[in-house]
């Protein structure tokens, strides 16, 4: 098969799922084992970032089978499903857990589930139109998947619940403008899933844990005609965090619930944000919003070749989406070069969020019997809420990986402890000879805590990845790959880990020939 030929493409497909890439038809199926080891109580970075948290632990031996019909985008009508799950033993970290009745905190060990469910969905799809109904992995509509940092809003490192979704099957010409303006875009609900994941890591001595919440996602972006020299992309992502029960924590003693509404109130604020959630004393914005900004200019180059810019303006609330947290956000520089060879793609990310529309944030309306009457809005404080757990699921950053996400808090806390940060990420992958395919990535951050709680002294952390792929002359259906990571610093640790996999690919097709 081509796909596995090349390495960037390769990669691409397998970096969120498993689940292989339908190029004959029927049902395509994939199965395998993945064995990784390392020095901390966690994987280092980059092996367990961006692959949908399947892979988080110090120790795993994972097993893992899927199955997936796609859909046939050239006829009119036309259905699919996939499905994968995982199974086998992975390693235990401990978390500060809490007790009252002794007034001390103890090591609260957790691992992840010996089984469970990745993606389990069907959809179908009528002429530019289809639909999604159960759990299946997104990624983004932005970034390259295997060379990124990750997305800033969807990137695929997150494990979602299951829901519905309906979008285009691609972009689609806008009327009356001849092809020049084209339209792609998609909206989903799910339930997240993750409420026992939090009740087993929160601590229960401080701050809040919510649990039962759902989740919002939709992005429409714009292109100009991609048969031009240069091609134009922009458009916005957004997501939303809503319902569930809140439930507060003071040295150990609940001192408040609330309940938040998931009706149709709730999903219309979905769409048009307003504030409050129709609870006491809620004078807030209802639910978590996050979104970004995105434009991309892409130019065609030589021999199929291509080089791309591109901008992720990440927001928070209403002072990010009117460009008053200055140059946050993603900005990167993507190079393809259209063919199987040493260098197939180059990423060079530069991720910055330590603007944040300013350190302070006051209302007025919060604190009653105050003489200020200005306001700032500021301390955005991204992918933190005050009624939420971060914006993410399982423990794992639904956004950029390159924020350090709630499963690397040992201390309990299910929020990010470092939202204010910068950084810069470098990735590379290509072919090296017939069958024998490497990917490299590298980064550099820094951070400084959260605009709330920061840092006396900033955390800096370097990661590395060197990777081989091989598929193998004498059984193409094999992918064989080999993984050495590590992390070097204050902010995650020092951190040595590796990893092996092998997969077998294969295909059902009972159409007569």
């Amino acid at each position: 098969m081509k796909l596995r030929l090349n390495t960037l493409a390769l990669l691409a497909a397998a970096m969120t799922s498993p689940l292989a890439t339908a190029a004959q038809g029927g049902i395509d199926y994939e199965a395998g084992v993945t064995v990784n080891a390392g020095s901390s109580h966690l994987a280092p970075y980059y092996i367990a970032s961006n692959r949908g948290g399947t892979l988080t632990q110090q120790y795993g031996t994972l097993a893992f089978a899927s199955a997936v019909h796609e859909l046939d985008t050239a006829r009119r009508v036309s259905w699919g499903f996939g499905a994968e799950a995982w199974a086998g033993y992975s390693s235990s970290a401990d978390y500060d857990r809490y007790s009252v009745a002794g007034d001390l905190f103890y090591n609260n060990s957790q691992h992840p589930a010996r089984l469970w469910v990745q993606q389990l969905y069907i959809e179908g799809k009528y002429r530019s139109v289809k639909a999604t109904l159960g759990a299946k992995t997104l990624t983004s509509p932005v970034v390259n998947p295997a060379l990124s940092s990750g997305d800033m809003v969807m990137s695929g490192n997150a494990r979602l619940g299951g829901g519905v979704n309906v979008g285009f099957v691609d972009f689609q010409p806008v009327p009356f403008t001849h092809g020049w303006l084209q339209l792609c875009g998609q909206v989903g609900y799910w339930r997240t899933g993750d409420s026992q994941w939090l009740k087993h890591h929160y601590n229960y001595y401080n701050n809040f844990l919510t649990t039962g919440t759902w989740f919002n996602y939709k992005y429409a972006h714009f292109r100009t005609r991609p048969d031009q020299p240069v091609v134009v992309t922009f458009g916005m992502q957004a997501a939303y965090q809503f319902g569930g029960t809140q439930v507060k924590y003071d040295h150990g003693i609940e001192t408040g619930r609330v309940e938040m509404k998931s009706d149709m109130k709730a999903i219309f604020r979905s769409m048009i944000p307003g504030s409050g959630g129709g609870n006491a004393g809620d004078t807030f914005v209802e639910g978590n919003h996050v979104g970004s900004w995105d434009v991309a200019l892409e130019c065609r180059l030589p021999r199929e070749a291509r080089l791309r810019a591109y901008h992720e303006r990440l927001w928070e609330d209403g002072s990010g989406i009117g460009f008053q947290n200055g140059f946050d956000g993603l900005w990167g520089i993507e190079y393809r070069a259209g063919h199987s060879g040493p260098v197939e793609g180059v990423v060079l990310e530069w991720v910055e969020l330590a603007n944040q529309s300013g350190p302070i944030h006051f209302n007025p309306a919060d604190h009653e019997g105050n003489q200020l009457t200005g306001q700032a809005t500021g301390a955005d404080n991204y992918y933190n809420n005050y009624a939420y757990n971060g914006y993410a699921s399982h423990g794992m950053s639904i956004g950029s990986p390159f924020v350090k996400a709630p499963l690397y808090n040992t201390n309990g806390y299910m929020g990010y402890l470092d939202t204010q940060m910068r950084g810069l990420h470098l990735g590379i992958a290509g072919t090296v000879a017939p069958g024998i395919g490497y990917r490299a990535l590298a980064s550099y951050r820094r951070a400084w805590g959260t605009p709330f709680l920061p840092r006396v002294e900033g955390a800096s952390c370097t990661s590395l990845l060197v990777e081989t792929v091989i598929v193998p002359a004498w059984m193409r259906q094999l992918t064989l790959k080999a993984q050495f990571a590590c992390d070097l610093g204050k902010l995650y640790g020092d951190n040595v880990g590796a990893l092996v996999s092998i997969t077998y690919h294969g295909n059902l097709n009972f159409k007569k020939r």
